[in-house]
């Protein structure tokens, strides 16, 4: 039987404006647009859907098109979608200027329908139980800081590992009150600079740091150079593969913390964790789509092939 993972966090809209050539800030660019659903916890559920896991989402949605759209991409991913409809609301939405190369210039996030999940929304008894059947609760930083707080509560209450993708380092400060309660934190220097008021030479000071602020693990993506992960007294250090041939990273972190995870929930120890989540990543980014259409575990297995082994830090 499936593995049971409860999601609740950011499912809205993703706008993309690619520009064609050299970027020139303060002009208009030549580009093209495109649109699709995304957010940090409808991506990681998608790709942990395609990886065989039985999820479901809870999101607060509006009454629109675009809501409808999110909750077809849900269906035709196998996500149990739950989400709750704000009839009078527009679904939020996430624009981002990209670079030719895929690299992001500018995003601007209209996520204001998200103060609507409040903390009473996880006392409905649909939500209760969804809470005691799953095998683990994911979160993103979408949510108030105030709901992610109760949403640990919850899952210590309930006995549940869980994990959360910090999204930006703006938002990623609501986790701050409750990291004591994750077990596994996805975040990049940007959001682990916010969180810890430090940027230190040696990257792997990182992990001292949120260490200190309670958090229990965590992996620190850094783009193309080695990313770093810890969870108890383990740490680990890994070199993502080379990709010669990039489509776009919008995505990417959010791949990766499913391939993580679902590599944890296998029974994996952290090292190969990461290297799970560095090819699940290595396979959205060369999709032009936020989560890839095409993975499976066994795309998974394949690619993990090009995935060097971790090295053990401590």
């Amino acid at each position: 039987m499936a593995k049971k993972i409860l999601v609740l966090g950011g499912a809205h809209i993703d706008r993309r404006g690619r520009i064609f050539g050299e970027t020139a800030p303060g002009a208009s660019n030549p580009g093209a647009w495109f649109e699709e659903p995304g957010g940090g916890g409808f991506n990681a559920a998608r790709n942990l859907a395609r990886l065989g896991f039985d999820v479901r989402l809870i999101s607060p949605r509006g009454g629109d098109a675009a809501g409808e759209m999110v909750a077809e991409a849900a269906l035709n991913a196998g996500v149990d979608d739950k989400p709750f409809v704000f009839l009078d609301r527009k679904t939020p939405s996430y624009t981002a200027i990209l670079e030719r190369d895929g690299n992001l210039v500018i995003a601007l996030a209209d996520m204001e329908l998200y103060k609507l999940f409040v903390p009473r929304r996880l006392t409905i008894r649909a939500i209760r139980d969804a809470f005691e059947a799953t095998d683990l609760i994911l979160c993103d930083a979408n949510l108030p800081a105030e709901t992610l707080a109760a949403i640990a509560m919850r899952a210590a209450d309930c006995g549940k590992p869980l994990a959360a993708i910090a999204i930006s380092p703006a938002k990623v400060v609501r986790l701050k009150p409750c990291l004591a309660g994750i077990d596994h934190l996805f975040l990049n220097e940007a959001e682990a600079a916010a969180l810890t008021e430090s940027r230190p030479d040696d990257p792997r000071h990182w992990i001292a740091g949120l260490r200190a602020l309670g958090l229990r693990g965590g992996v620190i993506t850094r783009g193309k150079r080695e990313l770093i992960a810890f969870s108890g007294d383990a740490a680990v250090s890994l070199q993502p593969p080379v990709i010669d041939e990039v489509a776009d990273v919008t995505g990417a972190g959010d791949s990766l913390a499913a391939g993580v995870l679902a590599a944890l929930l296998a029974g994996h120890d952290l090292g190969e964790a990461v290297r799970y989540g560095a090819a699940a990543a290595a396979i959205t980014v060369q999709s032009p789509f936020a989560t890839a259409e095409d993975l499976s575990p066994e795309l998974l297995k394949a690619i993990l092939a090009l995935v060097p082994e971790a090295a053990i830090l401590s």
